[in-house]
């Protein structure tokens, strides 16, 4: 994703800034995807592997980013909280 962009974005719940998973986080947001703990912020379960997101700085909320563009819809969120491997212990 590119710099200049990424700088821009912002949480759009809590206005923190995010930075793209790096691979661990990623292969531990899949694993989580794959044993179907892996929720949406609006409690719907997310199913389908990613192959890039975006994370907040508080590391609280996961943003997929589909085809490049990057879902930046609160209720669409991950949340972190409870993955092992991403989110604030």
């Amino acid at each position: 994703m590119d710099q200049r962009l990424l700088s821009l974005l912002r949480c759009p719940a809590s206005q923190a800034a995010l930075r793209a998973l790096r691979r661990d986080e990623l292969d531990a947001l899949n694993r989580a995807i794959a044993a179907g703990s892996a929720t949406l912020a609006d409690g719907q379960p997310w199913r389908t592997p990613l192959q890039a997101a975006l994370i907040t700085e508080d590391r609280a909320r996961v943003y997929r980013i589909e085809d490049g563009i990057p879902v930046m819809l609160a209720d669409q969120a991950i949340p972190a909280a409870g993955i092992d491997g991403l989110g604030v212990a």
